[in-house]
């Protein structure tokens, strides 16, 4: 079993999460609350695990309106700057575990027929925000061709 297991509230399509160690419960709360919905957001998060674990630093901060957060070669460390309990800090190893297991959760809720993109509406949303990403940071995605 994975560490966090991820759904969608069934009334608003919200992420939530449960756990099998409570010592996970933060970073579920993080995961859901500053990635969210956003697959974009995701594939950053993806690529600082992905940078870190060769070795590289981060090509930025972390940005969030919620929380102060610190990644780095020991993993991730962050607290919610509403809530001074909720804060955690994570190996590289469980974070990059639990962020790829997001983006599986999220790359895996179909696609909103009634949505009008208008960056690349002919491909499948988790497609066009890879490409999007790419031509963002002018370089191909760390996980491509691994988890898509």
């Amino acid at each position: 079993m994975t560490m966090l297991t991820f759904s969608l509230d069934e009334y608003y399509r919200l992420p939530l999460f449960e756990v099998d160690d409570e010592r996970h419960r933060a970073l579920g709360g993080w995961i859901t609350t500053d990635i969210s919905i956003y697959k974009r957001t995701c594939l950053d998060a993806l690529a600082v695990v992905a940078d870190l674990v060769a070795g590289q630093p981060p090509s930025e901060e972390w940005s969030s309106e919620n929380y102060e957060v610190a990644f780095g070669p020991w993993g991730l460390r962050f607290q919610n700057v509403w809530g001074p309990d909720q804060r955690g800090e994570y190996t590289l190893a469980e974070v990059k575990e639990a962020v790829e297991e997001y983006w599986t959760f999220l790359a895996s809720i179909p696609d909103n027929p009634r949505l009008i993109r208008e960056y690349r509406p002919d491909l499948p949303e988790r497609e066009a925000e890879l490409l999007l990403w790419e031509e963002t940071w002018e370089r191909p995605h760390p996980y491509r061709g691994v988890l898509f």
